[in-house]
């Protein structure tokens, strides 16, 4: 590769930005809703049981759909889903920020998850394109960390909204943020109109991996509220899943290369530890996503904008070492990374399991710090080495399918450290109980983590594994007046 294919020109630059800022908007609608749900019930004259599905529809039409998403971006083109996938997510913000009623705003935010998800792989293959070989860790740690300071933001400008506006400016900001970040790749990131006549949607693929999906994520989801694993639904949902993956790869079979998922991805070995090693760490980050903030609630009776601020070191941290991490994939590769970020997923939480009886926001702090550290090197080696283990024609489909294995393994793993939880607690609603539990889940977090280190350290390869260039020519993605 010579020097001037290395270089990054001031288009790309921008282009690259723009992205950043459009994956920073999606991550933030995770997170930003959750502190203003109080707001919401009073508004619409709701409950709580109502409201929770302003926060779920979001990540579960994301969840489900992501994977056909970023199947479409790579057989119709990246930049039309792209836009595509941000005129839906602009159009139900909109609709979200003016909504009348509960139904109508939970209808908006599961529109809105189908935008994202047509968004969020889109961007990810465009980001890997853009950039030479040489530099595909900057561009995994370019997207996660764009994503982390969007999560760690999302609590903060909700609040600032609620307390400042209306909780409906969190939806009324995407729009001009969104709209920059379209102008941008529209003038700067340039794809061929040409696509392969013979590429067909795998309908049949996606509707059974929807099917199971959705039944997954809705029994760990609603486990607690229906009565414990017994629950004839839940029972009922967890069949459904099974029927309907089962279902699936008898589809994928029969699909050949028009399959949603096609037989190479998966078979890569590489992909594969990958995909492992995300579902089991994972299963720790959103457990403590999930059981942090109820701590400083609950146990040192923190606002919620206090709780928003003291997630700071660990998001922060977070965001900063994914950057970071970055240019040091291109000079070290995944596995010393990897192993390093799997390891501090594994301390992180020991050492808030070890300080939760002192009820001091000080004795959080480096178990703050080091789980922070630990996702900002892991998130982004893991994606990168995934992504670049595929044809380049597959990365948003990797991409995708590695955010899948993300959102699975959170919620089994959620579920899990939710039964130890309150097992562990016996059941109550103390605060006594309450960090007896955060004990018992964390160390059982911690241990799920050691198997994701096991995993990085022993199966993901020690340099960094491209299987094809990754430039622009080849992908199709020029800087207009860059082309051939």
């Amino acid at each position: 590769m010579t020097q001037q294919e290395e270089q990054i020109d001031r288009g790309t630059w921008l282009a690259l930005i723009a992205m950043g800022i459009a994956v920073f908007v999606v991550a933030n609608d995770f997170s930003a809703i959750n502190v203003v749900i109080p707001s919401i019930e009073r508004d619409f004259d709701t409950t709580v049981d109502t409201t929770q599905w302003v926060v779920n529809a979001y990540a579960l039409t994301f969840g489900v759909l992501i994977v056909t998403g970023g199947r479409l971006a790579d057989l119709f083109g990246r930049r039309r889903m792209f836009f595509a996938g941000a005129g839906i997510f602009a159009a139900m913000s909109l609709a979200g920020g003016v909504a009348q009623s509960e139904a109508w705003l939970i209808a908006a935010r599961v529109l809105m998850g189908v935008g994202g998800a047509l968004m969020w792989p889109a961007i990810l293959g465009m980001t890997f394109a853009a950039l030479p070989a040489s530099k595909a860790g900057l561009a995994g740690g370019l997207i996660l960390g764009a994503a982390g300071i969007g999560n760690a933001a999302g609590p903060l400008i909700g609040g600032v909204m609620d307390d400042l506006l209306s909780w409906r400016w969190i939806f009324f900001l995407n729009l001009p943020v969104t709209a920059f970040a379209v102008a941008v790749t529209a003038k700067f990131i340039h794809q061929p109109s040409e696509r392969d006549p013979e590429a067909k949607i795998d309908y049949f693929g996606v509707i059974t991996v929807s099917v199971g999906l959705v039944a997954l994520l809705l029994a760990f989801d609603q486990v607690l509220d229906w009565g414990g694993w017994g629950d004839p639904r839940i029972v009922a949902l967890l069949g459904l899943f099974v029927v309907g993956i089962t279902a699936f790869a008898f589809v994928e079979r029969a699909a050949g290369r028009n399959a949603l998922v096609p037989g190479d991805v998966m078979s890569d070995r590489n992909f594969t530890y990958a995909c492992a090693a995300i579902l089991f760490i994972s299963a720790v980050f959103f457990a403590i996503m999930l059981y942090l903030p109820q701590y400083m609630l609950k146990v040192l009776d923190l606002t919620p904008i206090q709780t928003g601020l003291g997630m700071l070191p660990m998001m922060g941290v977070f965001a900063v070492v994914s950057f970071i991490a970055g240019p040091l994939y291109d000079r070290l590769g995944p596995k010393l990374l990897a192993s390093a970020g799997a390891g501090c997923l594994a301390l992180g939480p020991l050492l808030v399991a070890l300080v939760a009886s002192e009820q001091s926001y000080g004795w959080l702090v480096p178990g703050l710090v080091v789980t922070g550290l630990g996702v900002g090197l892991f998130s982004p080696t893991v994606t990168t080495a995934g992504v670049t283990s595929v044809d380049e024609s597959r990365s948003s489909l990797a991409g995708a399918i590695i955010y899948m294995f993300q959102i699975a393994g959170g919620s089994v793993g959620l579920g899990l450290t939710t039964t130890v939880f309150i097992e562990a607690g016996d059941g109550s609603s103390g605060v006594d109980s309450f960090i007896e539990g955060i004990e018992a889940a964390f160390k059982l977090d911690a241990g799920l983590a050691l198997i994701g280190f096991a995993i990085c350290a022993l199966l993901v390869g020690g340099r960094m594994h491209v299987r094809l260039p990754f430039h622009r020519r080849h992908a199709g993605y020029t800087p207009r007046g860059h082309g051939p």
